[in-house]
């Protein structure tokens, strides 16, 4: 394993909302993406999914509550939990989760991106 330069990673693509593996343990992946606007409401049933901000600001909407994450903040939403992720133009983030884990739960809609079709680069 060579360490990864997550800036150098965030300028190899343009696309919003097409996470991108950049490394694996323990059988979880890490993906990096961008996001503008809305993503589409979904949830993972047997999976809980971290996501950690860099660039921008990532509002995780919930059904009870929004979570806005700022360059620096984490939050984990828990396996089961319905969310809709919000950004500001260009959000940069990073997600921590299972291999297993459905970009958008069962839910497909245009925004979704198979696990197949989320490169490693």
């Amino acid at each position: 394993m060579e360490k990864i330069n997550l800036a150098d990673k965030f300028s190899q693509f343009d696309e919003y909302w097409t996470p991108k593996v950049i490394a694996e343990s323990n059988h979880q992946l890490v993906k990096i993406a961008k996001g503008d606007g809305e993503l589409v409401w979904h949830k993972h049933d047997n999976e809980d999914e971290l996501f950690i901000v860099f660039k921008g600001q990532l509002t995780l909407q919930l059904k009870t509550e929004n979570i806005v994450l700022n360059p620096g903040e984490m939050y984990v939403v828990p396996k089961g939990v319905e969310h809709c992720p919000k950004a500001t133009p260009d959000t940069h983030f990073l997600m921590v989760e299972p291999a297993s884990t459905a970009h958008t739960g069962e839910v497909d809609s245009e925004l979704t991106v198979s696990q197949e079709q989320q490169q490693w680069i």
